[in-house]
């Protein structure tokens, strides 16, 4: 019954509320991430963001106008994360926060002495637990070109699918079909791997933020995973695939 009402109201919601077709069309068609969707996969992209538009708050902060562009792009890059997962994944939370450019984050840190220092950092994008995304806008721009690296949007979203156990901990929660101890031992040997890596020096093809903590290594791994498939897949084939069960895509047979 809770899943036939959940259906009429996407379907009303839909019916008000879709992306239209020239926006979709001018916005999002041309984002290098969605090349290779399949008709069926970006009628489904569509429909996902059109919700996604219609369930949550975008706002400006920092003298950003909020443009229909910036809300179809924002929310059509969100949904490829849970093209196949649904929009329930995105459940909790309800506002994305834009600023024009990086901005700039204020907290306190304690060393191991004891001591408290306030830290500055210049951020293009981070994300709450049970609270906002916020994005940089001119980052989110930077990846609009064929041959990105990064893409801040997938990026700061995979963090609210990590979160979904309770903290951001490169562990989301896996499908009845994935085996949490091959999940656990699979990033482990990567995390290592790229971390051993840089510590000699050596050169990588995986931003070396990853190596930052597991949170981190998801969240790029996970750019990587649409952005380069094949080269992800060369370097790091077993994670690969556990994020090819995680989020039900294999963006390599639409990437070549």
């Amino acid at each position: 019954m809770l899943k036939r009402l959940s259906r009429w109201r996407e379907s009303r919601a839909l019916r008000k509320q879709r992306i239209p077709e020239p926006l979709w069309q001018t916005a999002v068609l041309p984002l290098p991430v969605v090349q290779g969707l399949a008709a069926k996969e970006l009628r489904r992209l569509r429909e996902l963001a059109s919700l996604f538009w219609h369930h949550k708050t975008i706002n400006g902060a920092g003298g950003l106008v909020v443009t229909d562009t910036l809300r179809a792009q924002i929310a059509a890059q969100a949904c490829l994360l849970i093209l196949e997962l649904g929009l329930d994944y995105f459940d909790g939370w309800q506002e994305i926060i834009v600023y024009p450019d990086a901005f700039v984050v204020q907290r306190e840190q304690r060393d191991d002495d004891g001591l408290v220092h306030e830290t500055r950092n210049a951020l293009g994008g981070e994300a709450w637990d049970k609270g906002p995304v916020i994005l940089s806008w001119q980052d989110a721009l930077n990846s609009n070109h064929p041959g990105a690296s990064a893409n801040v949007i997938l990026h700061e979203f995979a963090h609210k699918l990590d979160m979904l156990n309770g903290r951001a901990n490169g562990m989301p929660p896996l499908h009845a079909n994935m085996s949490q101890q091959t999940w656990t031992s699979t990033w482990h040997d990567a995390y290592q791997d790229l971390c051993q890596t840089l510590a000699q020096g050596r050169h990588t093809d995986i931003d070396p933020y990853a190596a930052e903590n597991p949170a981190e290594f998801f969240a790029v791994l996970s750019e990587n995973f649409f952005l380069r498939p094949h080269l992800l897949h060369a370097i790091y084939p077993a994670v690969y695939q556990q994020l090819q069960l995680f989020y039900r895509q294999d963006p390599r047979q639409r990437l070549h």
